[in-house]
């Protein structure tokens, strides 16, 4: 287990730290450029289409479809998970508080290509059986025809059911039992089942419950670490100053904030920053489409525009509390941690013990969101290989990989994650940028510009 673990992380590790982050990379400048900075000229739009149309209880989705906010609020679900504690503080650890300036500048041009997955999910869904679906398969398909588009489209969806469905939600369920066992010494087992139970009900429950409960799930636990992380904030207010300059200081000059001993050079601020940022907001994975191709909008470029808005939320608000509490709190903990440990070092600096109840409390609702958001993206492909009729032994197999990796070390299971992960990217990437044309086509039409 041991040697297939370091020889799937050796590939995985190569792949996300250098093909993936110039390709991801690359993808998003193109797209930043060919859009003429979408993301910045339409930004107040965006802003306006999510929170000026929130609600914690919007129309009936209906098996139809979802409205904007519910596709938004599923996509976030996913988006918004244990990377936003665990991969935050990972970076910090690996590349110092520099990493958390190439998050943002990986996120910013993410933005851009997350815009373009939405508007072509929109763009090519379909129905099937009176019901809504859409997703990268649909598009790949439409970006390269014949046996090879079939091909591609088929990889992704074996890879997005493996990487997300099975081994991602299993190392879900184990983040959340690990911390549950930290705070209140709760049986992992007993969470797992109760976690399961809970995931399997929204399962059989279909698209309208899953919209519903994300709906639901998402301002609320948002807001709930926004406001825990601000208070941290604000009692060590007079170092906010020092933790935003050794973010900008350090993506530049690591060894300035660091020290020369650390050995930490920009390449590791870049590297560290940048994957694990693309690794927590998603963008041109190819995970999110699913639920922004079921919204129901008049144009497919507003959903493009909700979609942003998932990015801009995951990176540059809930994943930044979480750098600037563990940067401005440096003093009273060592970055010698990672994971979860650093943040809850983080946390406990400030509210003592409750820091572990705090995490704890907040890996529940993320890992748990993220669960049902990564439960459905395979879905909606399970749907695609082998039809309706398979969606139920999908749904029983994702409730025993809950219950199984709530009580395993998961080492293996999550390299796989990762590295399947990665592999999904690139026939995603490949039908986004053959279908680059049809974007700006669709921009021009929606904006006249």
């Amino acid at each position: 287990m041991d040697a297939m673990n370091s020889f799937a992380s050796t590939i995985s590790d190569f792949l996300w730290n250098t093909i993936l982050i110039f390709l991801l990379c690359g993808t998003g400048v193109y797209f930043t450029l060919r859009l003429k900075f979408i993301q910045i000229r339409k930004f107040p739009q965006a802003f306006k289409a999510v929170f000026g149309n929130i609600s914690l209880k919007g129309e009936k989705a209906g098996d139809s479809g979802m409205t904007s906010f519910q596709s938004l609020a599923t996509a976030i679900a996913a988006q918004v998970g244990t990377g936003n504690i665990a991969g935050a503080a990972t970076a910090i650890a690996s590349g110092g508080p520099g990493a958390i300036f190439w998050m943002w500048l990986s996120a910013f041009f993410g933005m851009a290509t997350i815009y373009g997955e939405a508007s072509l999910a929109q763009k090519y869904k379909t129905t099937s059986n009176g019901k809504v679906i859409g997703g990268p398969v649909y598009y790949i398909t439409e970006a390269f025809k014949g046996s090879f588009g079939k091909f591609l489209a088929g990889l992704f969806s074996i890879l997005i059911i493996l990487a997300l469905g099975f081994f991602g939600n299993m190392v879900q369920s184990n983040s959340i039992s690990d911390a549950f066992d930290t705070a209140f010494h709760t049986p992992k087992i007993i969470v797992g089942v109760v976690v399961a139970i809970a995931a399997g009900f929204i399962f059989l429950g279909g698209v309208s419950r899953i919209a519903s409960v994300t709906e639901k799930i998402v301002p609320i636990m948002a807001a709930l670490y926004i406001l825990g992380s601000l208070i941290v904030v604000i009692m060590n207010i007079s170092k906010l100053g020092t933790a935003f300059a050794s973010i900008f200081v350090g993506a530049f000059n690591p060894s300035a904030i660091m020290g020369a001993g650390a050995g930490i050079a920009v390449k590791h601020a870049v590297r560290f920053g940048v994957a694990r940022g693309l690794f927590s907001n998603e963008a041109g994975m190819g995970s999110t489409p699913h639920a922004h191709a079921l919204a129901k909008v008049k144009h497919p470029c507003d959903q493009g525009l909700v979609a942003m808005m998932g990015v801009f939320i995951d990176t540059f608000v809930v994943l930044t509390m979480t750098a600037l509490v563990i940067v401005i709190t440096a003093d009273v903990h060592s970055y010698g941690a990672t994971g979860v440990k650093l943040a809850q070092a983080a946390y406990n600096s400030a509210f003592g013990s409750f820091g572990n109840i705090f995490i704890a409390i907040c890996m529940l609702f993320f890992a748990f969101s993220t669960i049902v958001g990564w439960y459905f993206f395979g879905e909606q492909n399970v749907k695609y290989l082998f039809g309706e009729k398979a969606i139920k032994v999908y749904a029983a197999i994702v409730v025993v990989f809950v219950i199984v990796g709530s009580t395993l070390k998961v080492d293996l299971v999550w390299t796989l994650s990762d590295l399947f992960n990665g592999m999904m990217v690139i026939p995603n990437l490949l039908g986004l940028l053959v279908l680059s044309g049809v974007v700006v086509a669709l921009t021009k039409e929606r904006f006249k510009d």
